[in-house]
């Protein structure tokens, strides 16, 4: 432990902690929360079965439902976030990442989600509406939209910073899209319920679009092909924005965000056998 100002501190010390704090939070207040706070009941049908359009409410298997939540709530930000909090110190930073998750962040998005499906479905500021009023639901509904405009800019730029004149960064994402269509249409049409073999067939694919785009990043023809602007990046961003938002779920966003699941915990991973190495 550093107990002087400047003094190293090995990074393992955080790792394991956090681990133990997390598995310890997990086993007992989350699962206090869920059973006698929220009181879940696997027996309730969700929105996604009562209200089944084949659209935005489809019934889902538990694991993509998981990759879908986890890299909604995975990506930039969260990445960018503990690298800013370390330049505030290894303690501050160590407890926002683990009391503000356990107390807080973990908590409060687990809450949302769960009166939003008990609810039929419906979002933040509708909740708000039917239990305080018009004018309040309305100011939350307005609160709502612009924290999202804020972290959609936030991310959206560091995205668009981290793909600009990047010819191997823009064909593996790109390569995705296509991937994650296959994998919604064979799960949906020709195995079904086959979640084991479309993640090999899935995961397979995306490392060979990670090892393609570094070869196309070395020729000179393809790599001008996918070198692209900020501008550029970022009308390709809203775009791809609009279609996925009237795609079904199933086709694009659930086995993509699943798919991109698997590079996030296995980055994760990696980095935590990195510093115990």
């Amino acid at each position: 432990m550093a107990l002087r100002r400047g003094e190293p501190i090995n990074a393992l010390w955080i790792v394991v902690a956090a681990v133990a704090i997390y598995l310890v939070a997990y086993r007992y207040y989350s699962l206090f929360i869920a059973n006698n706070v929220m009181q879940l009941d696997a027996r309730r049908a969700t929105p996604a079965v009562l209200n089944n359009d084949g659209l935005d409410y489809v019934p889902t298997n538990k694991h993509i439902l998981f990759g879908h939540h986890f890299a909604a709530i995975a990506g930039a930000g969260p990445l960018v976030g503990p690298v800013l909090a370390a330049q505030m110190g290894y303690l501050p930073g160590t407890l926002w990442l683990i009391a503000g998750v356990v107390l807080a962040g973990a908590v409060q998005d687990f809450m949302v989600l769960f009166l939003s499906t008990r609810r039929n479905g419906r979002s933040l500021g509708d909740m708000v509406r039917e239990e305080m009023g018009r004018i309040p639901g309305t100011i939350a509904l307005f609160g709502c939209f612009l924290i999202m405009i804020i972290i959609l800019a936030v991310l959206a730029l560091i995205v668009v910073k981290a793909l600009a004149e990047s010819p191997w960064g823009i064909f593996t994402v790109m390569a995705t899209i296509p991937i994650a269509m296959f994998m919604g249409i064979y799960m949906r049409y020709i195995r079904p319920g086959r979640i084991g073999e479309i993640s090999i067939i899935g995961v397979l694919l995306l490392l060979g679009s990670i090892w393609l785009g570094g070869q196309i990043a070395a020729d000179p023809v393809w790599a001008k092909a996918f070198t692209f602007t900020g501008i550029q990046i970022t009308w390709m961003l809203i775009g791809y924005g609009f279609v996925a938002a009237v795609l079904p779920v199933w086709l694009i966003l659930a086995p993509r965000d699943y798919l991109s699941t698997f590079l996030k915990i296995g980055t994760i991973v990696a980095l935590a056998i990195g510093i115990l190495v």
